[in-house]
């Protein structure tokens, strides 16, 4: 008997599962992480002074706490740049106490509602680097914390002329329920390790809210946060318009920790397919592959299969079900030990097995969702999508 003997269509699914496969393996045994401080100097000298810039909107769980991780930094000089759009902002009672609190630290709350472009966090930016005082500058979104060496970690490799951006991937630090775990698994067992894959790989077109580093030189020549104000994925493009000039992105190993918030499915659906619609907008290809990283319907397709080849009697169908076999046990042993990689101890391992097939199951129905939907909820404003740009009503509610 002929391999035709299996049909076409089943030897593509089949090649389909054995892909998901591989990512899995990838993901689970291609680490990126946190390796010490060496290297955190710029050439063994004095870090350069830096300016950090934390456009901030409203009030946050942590953010007193997650502030005050960029007040303790031991690197020796830096500058603490805060941006509201408004002094009634409660993100200022926050930024006053810190101030207080930390008052050898240069730090300076920055009151400007000038929006500039349809996107307010990067009008934000633009507020604040007008009174940044130095030539090494870092973006960082609100809802993190990093640990005391971070300014020196993240922009040592900027001492390499050839480096235009770093950037750093983030785990989450869940707050609150079932569906904020929910949404740490997105960021620990899926975006991270997909990002490390990329890495692994050479694949260097990204960058993340969660930290952007670079020289003023740099941000002037890619056309400065002026060529963002209207965009959406502002971090991707950011570090794209610098990788445009020929420099190279930084993938750094330091992690920081983001914090997960939502409460409740709306919430969290609403918050991941306008992380997936992004994605979809700047990278259509990859997007489109993306599908082959939610482990567990494929290792569901592949277990079946094998059992419909289960009692094959010719050469074809005993092919196709040891592949499927062996896939299956790979794959399963793969999302394993990812789960196993990403948990912080075995109490969370096993508290959480159990969500593992939730969560792949959802990363496919918001994947279809992202696929076919055309706009995204921003802070309360629907987004609609027209490439990586926004256009959205300037007078709506503050978006960062």
């Amino acid at each position: 008997m002929t391999a035709h003997s299996v049909p076409l269509l089943v030897w593509l699914v089949i090649a389909l599962c054995c892909a998901a496969t591989c990512h899995a393996t990838l993901a689970a045994f291609v680490h990126h992480g946190s390796r010490g401080t060496a290297g955190a100097r710029r050439g063994g000298g004095i870090p350069g002074p830096v300016s950090v810039l934390k456009p901030l909107c409203g009030i946050e769980p942590r953010l007193y706490s997650n502030l005050e991780t960029f007040c303790t930094q031991t690197h020796p000089s830096y500058q603490l740049l805060f941006g509201v759009a408004s002094a009634s902002d409660p993100a200022a009672g926050v930024v006053a106490r810190l101030a207080r609190a930390h008052r050898g630290r240069d730090i300076e709350l920055v009151v400007d509602g000038t929006a500039h472009g349809s996107n307010r966090k990067v009008g934000n930016l633009i507020n604040l680097a007008a009174h940044a005082k130095h030539d090494l500058i870092v973006i960082a979104d609100s809802d993190i914390a990093v640990e005391p060496d971070y300014l020196e970690r993240v922009t040592a490799p900027l001492a390499d002329a050839t480096v235009g951006v770093v950037t750093c991937l983030y785990r989450a630090r869940r707050i609150g329920g079932f569906w904020s775990r929910i949404g740490a698994l997105f960021i620990d067992e899926w975006f991270a390790p997909s990002v490390h894959v990329a890495d692994a790989f050479g694949h260097r077109s990204f960058g993340f809210g969660a930290t952007l580093a670079l020289t003023r030189d740099t941000l002037v020549r890619s056309g400065g946060f002026e060529a963002l104000r209207d965009c959406l994925a502002d971090d991707y493009w950011l570090a794209e318009h610098a990788r445009a000039l020929g420099l190279r992105t930084v993938l750094s190993d330091v992690i920081v920790a983001t914090d997960v918030i939502e409460h409740d499915l709306a919430s969290l659906w609403s918050r991941e397919t306008r992380w997936l619609r992004t994605i979809r907008s700047v990278n259509p290809l990859g997007f489109l592959f993306m599908c082959l990283s939610f482990t567990t319907p494929w290792l569901l397709t592949s277990a079946l299969l094998g059992l419909g080849f289960e009692h094959g009697t010719n050469v074809a169908e005993i092919v196709a079900d040891t592949i499927v076999d062996m896939s299956t046990s790979l794959g399963l042993s793969a999302r394993l030990v990812l789960h196993w990689r990403s948990a912080r101890s075995w109490r969370a391992f096993w508290r959480d097995l159990p969500l593992i097939p939730l969560r792949d199951v959802l990363m496919w129905l918001q994947w279809l969702a992202a696929l076919f939907g055309s706009s995204v909820v921003w802070r309360g404003v629907r987004v609609p999508l027209d490439g990586a740009r926004a256009r959205y009503d300037a007078n709506a509610s503050d978006s960062r």
